[in-house]
């Protein structure tokens, strides 16, 4: 079922981590597995926010070995960074398994990643100037909490909460999806590809990385093929309206827009309000009136229906 929530404050950054917080939690029943977020906040010039984990939560809890391995795994990290060259301006544990790195770097973020990446059990969940993408297991109150979200100063975010269904409950299965390495771009999506494995095949002889089996992966990894080739954000979408097939509602956002697509059936619910200074988006609307507490007019989006807009 899952539920996906966004908002986008137009002319000026708002506390989007409470925001958020406070949307998916009122989803938690469409999701009760994991919950994750992706909130933009303002770019240090010639900086980059990484975000990784080198562990699960689960493995955490199995006790003092796996610790053991976790310290091992992060000073890894460390190491490899600084072969590269990366300069750590700040580093902050956000638990005992998931780590925030504020970093300068000129080089090939490609390479980055790989050898980052290429330490055991290590993931990084995002990469970008303004992207911050949080997601663990446990319900949104949980996780804002565990990473220290509420009061995150910033323009947009979208959301997700899981129920699991074809996939694990891990956090490497949670929403939202980065496009590696492609920084600043983030999916979150409702419903079911039927065409995954073909387009996953088609993206990965372009040299796409895919670090799940979950097929909501696919379509930020689409997308970003798209804005690489010069599409713009818009027509990339309405490009996927054709081009993915099953049932879908999804939202993406990019440094500074967000959008939301739906396919041609719009099996998979989503309500929207609108205002001059706000747009909030969610799979009910319960959510919408968490942070807009007055009575509103919202609309549900119609069958193949594109939108984006711009902080």
């Amino acid at each position: 079922m899952c539920g996906i929530a966004g908002i986008i404050h137009r002319g000026g950054a708002a506390d989007v981590g409470s925001e958020m917080t406070a949307m998916l939690q009122s989803l938690k029943h469409r999701g009760p597995d994991s919950t994750g977020f992706a909130v933009y906040g303002e770019p240090n010039e010639d900086e980059y926010i990484l975000r990784f984990k080198v562990a699960e939560q689960e493995d955490v809890a199995r006790g003092y070995d796996i610790r053991r391995q976790v310290g091992e795994r992060r000073a890894e990290v460390d190491r490899r960074l600084d072969e590269l060259g990366v300069k750590v301006v700040e580093a902050e544990d956000a638990t005992e398994y998931a780590y925030r790195y504020r970093i300068a770097y000129e080089g090939d973020m490609r390479k980055l990643a790989d050898y980052v990446e290429d330490v055991a059990s290590t993931e990084i969940l995002s990469l970008g100037a303004g992207l911050e993408l949080v997601k663990d297991l446990g319900d949104a109150t949980t996780v804002s909490d565990r990473y220290s979200l509420k009061g995150f100063e910033g323009t947009h975010a979208i959301g997700h909460t899981r129920m699991a269904t074809e996939s694990d409950v891990d956090i490497r299965s949670a929403h939202p999806y980065w496009a590696y390495p492609y920084h600043d771009i983030s999916v979150v999506h409702n419903g079911q590809l039927t065409n995954y494995w073909i387009m996953r095949r088609e993206l990965e002889r372009k040299d796409f990385r895919f670090m799940s089996n979950c097929d909501s992966e696919l379509i930020a990894v689409y997308v970003a093929d798209k804005l690489q080739a010069g599409m713009a954000l818009e027509d990339a979408m309405r490009r996927s309206v054709d081009e993915l097939d099953g049932v879908f509602t999804y939202l993406v956002a990019t440094s500074d827009s967000l959008g939301m697509a739906k396919d041609d059936m719009a099996a998979k619910p989503m309500v929207l309000y609108e205002s001059d200074d706000l747009v909030a988006m969610a799979s009910e609307e319960v959510a919408i009136r968490q942070i807009v507490p007055q009575e509103i007019d919202t609309i549900d989006p119609y069958d193949r229906e594109v939108r984006v807009w711009r902080s």
